[in-house]
């Protein structure tokens, strides 16, 4: 007896293009991280997914196309970042916890940063200086609160915190060595957190003991 295939509904399908597409931006998101645009490929991508190399240029138009779907859901994501209400301490623990939980999409930044964009001129876009520049002037408001230190200027406190952020991507072997934990776990975010804080809090007020 010859049993009949049932027929595959329209549901079914979508359902299983969308689940290619995400096995695709998973492993684009894996060799653009490792290798950057430049030196990732369609046929690398397709490899890490266990898809044909075609369903990349349907899906998506291309490697360009996966690029541009990766931005977009980072940005919409708004990157794991905390209101503008936050305190600073709570927004950089938040930026810790976003960038070293994700380090796939921060080594996309990384490789941004460098240059290595098919966009004209690559680097840093005009929306991300805006961004950089609002955030070097909610640090000047909070230093004029009172809420940091206005001993360093609001522009160097931004590059320090950028600095311990991405420096366990950038440099792993490094924050390894220097600290004595692993770059990616909660205990580096923990020792930068704290110590980027009694930075920014100033020396402790001396007490009256001190001053007789």
């Amino acid at each position: 007896m010859t049993t009949r295939r049932r027929a595959v509904t329209e549901d079914e399908r979508g359902t299983a293009a969308e689940r290619t597409r995400e096995r695709i931006l998973r492993a684009a998101l894996e060799e653009f991280g490792a290798k950057g645009y430049s030196g990732a490929r369609t046929a690398a991508i397709a490899a890490r997914a266990g898809v044909n190399q075609q369903l990349i240029s349907y899906h998506f138009g291309g490697k360009q196309g996966l690029l541009t779907e990766l931005r977009r859901r980072w940005t919409e994501t708004g990157a794991g970042l905390p209101p503008p209400e936050s305190s600073f301490a709570d927004s950089f623990a938040a930026v810790l916890d976003a960038t070293l939980e994700r380090p796939q999409w921060a080594r996309m930044v990384l490789w941004q940063a460098l240059g290595d964009d098919p966009g004209e001129g690559g680097g840093m876009s005009n929306a991300q200086r805006e961004q950089l520049r609002d955030g070097i002037e909610r640090l000047r408001r909070r230093q004029r609160d009172g809420e940091i230190s206005d001993a360093p200027s609001p522009e160097f406190v931004m590059l320090l915190a950028y600095a311990l952020t991405f420096a366990p991507l950038a440099l792993p072997d490094h924050v390894a060595a220097i600290l004595g934990v692993d770059p990616l776990s909660e205990d580096y975010r923990r020792i930068a957190h704290d110590q980027l804080m009694t930075l920014l809090r100033g020396p402790a007020p001396a007490s009256d003991d001190a001053c007789r």
